[in-house]
């Protein structure tokens, strides 16, 4: 544990808990609201090819879940961890554009 520790800049035990709290339950809660948008859709495992089905998961769940990832960790008071990490998340699926870095003078 102190090796991520030390790789994440993190100090105390309860901070390295409560990140693991806040990916538990963004990789939840991504999980659920993508399998909702899908029955939404009405795409589904009986009625679509398993390849276009997990594609079609796939798609919905990556942007989503760093956005989640930033709004669950900033309700646990873990905002300094998150943003970076969901900001790199973001550049390295091609949705860098959302957090466009302006550049001074």
């Amino acid at each position: 544990m102190e090796k991520l520790k030390r790789r994440w800049g993190i100090t105390s035990n309860y901070d390295l808990v409560i990140i693991f709290i806040v990916f538990a339950i963004n990789g939840s809660l991504s999980a659920r609201i993508s399998s909702f948008l899908m029955n939404l859709l009405n795409i589904n495992r009986e009625n679509t090819h398993w390849s276009l089905y997990y594609f079609i998961l796939i798609v919905l769940v990556l942007p989503l879940y760093p956005f989640l990832l930033m709004f669950i960790g900033y309700l646990f008071g873990q905002s300094k961890f998150f943003f970076p990490f969901s900001k790199k998340m973001l550049r390295r699926i091609g949705l860098g554009f959302v957090f466009k870095e302006q550049k001074t003078k």
